[in-house]
Order: structure tokens, then C-alpha cells, then sequence
């Protein structure tokens, strides 16, 4: 998918909030009250099955998020809401800084060692704690790369599709 039509998980439904169709919500943006900035959201119950949802109010409540979205405005409109995933279109978000990348990016990069050997895709990341991992898979095999810049990644070339790593590509 090019980047033009790609799509960023920004946060989740999660929960009612009183009986006027108000929902609570999870944000991973930061901070995360600027979820509201990002819209249109596009609420996924299914992969394939995203609904376009524009005009959004929110606020902070309590130790969490709440938002009311248009033509929601009843308590069983909004459970039928919970547990969907807040997504909003790649070109919403701001640039990333200097050696800062979203993850939406560096999916689909080509990756090779330091010394050319093609290891695969990068599938995806996940987050451990201590650092990101990035999850390179060449069809017959996954590996798991630590995303330390400078130390197992050595370089991110978005306009050519490649990321080098450091690493040995027997493990």
C-alpha cells in the first residue's frame, strides 16, 4: 500500500460514558488529547469493514478520554461501538523528526545486512519496554531485530525502500 492510502492505528473505544452516546476512549498519540486534531477517524470493527467518521468532540474526563461522535447519541448506538479500533489516514500526522519514523513507514522496507544479504520485508514492529523490534520475514522465515539505531540498524532509506542492519543473518 503507498503511503497515500496507508493507515495509522491511533487509539480504541473502550468503554460508555453516560447515556447520551458519549464513549470512553484509549489515545496513543501524544499527547493524547491530540487525537481529536486527527480527523477523520475511521473506526474499524473488522479489517476491511472502516466507517468514515468526521466532526468528533472530545475532552479529558477523570483520569481518561471521552468523545461524542456525530449521529451517535444514545447508549446502545454507542455500545455497539466498543472495542473498535481509531484509525486516521498516514498523511494526517505531522512529520516525524530527525531519525524518528512511524512504524506505518517502515513496513514493506526491504531489508539487508551491512554486508548486502537480503534478509526480507519488514512485517510489522512490536514494543517490548526496552526497545522496538522490527519483524522481518522473507517468506520462509521471520526475524527479530532489535530497532536500536546505530547499533543494529545502521541506516533507513525511505525514498528507496531499504533498511540496513547489523545482523548476522544466520540467526
Amino acid at each position: 500500500m503507498d503511503a497515500a492510502g496507508r493507515r495509522v492505528l491511533v487509539g480504541r473505544i473502550v468503554g460508555l460514558y453516560g447515556v447520551q452516546g458519549w464513549l470512553k476512549i484509549e489515545s496513543w498519540t501524544e499527547p493524547r488529547t491530540r487525537i481529536f486534531d486527527y480527523q477523520p477517524w475511521l473506526l474499524a470493527a473488522a479489517p476491511g469493514a472502516e466507517k468514515e467518521i468526521a466532526g468528533v468532540k472530545g475532552r479529558p474526563q477523570g483520569k481518561g478520554l471521552i468523545c461524542h461522535l456525530p449521529g451517535v447519541d444514545d447508549r446502545d448506538a454507542a455500545a455497539a461501538l466498543v472495542g473498535q479500533d481509531i484509525h486516521v489516514a498516514r498523511e494526517q500526522l505531522p512529520p516525524a523528526g530527525k531519525d524518528e519514523y512511524y512504524w506505518v513507514d517502515l513496513e514493506g522496507l526491504e531489508v539487508v545486512t551491512t554486508e548486502g544479504v537480503a534478509l526480507g520485508r519488514v512485517s510489522h514492529l512490536f514494543a517490548t519496554g526496552a526497545n522496538d523490534v522490527v519483524v522481518v520475514r522473507d517468506g520462509a522465515r521471520e526475524r527479530l531485530v532489535p530497532f536500536v539505531q546505530g547499533v543494529y540498524v545502521r541506516s533507513v532509506d525511505l525514498s528507496s525502500g531499504r533498511m540496513v542492519v547489523d545482523w548476522d543473518p544466520e540467526f
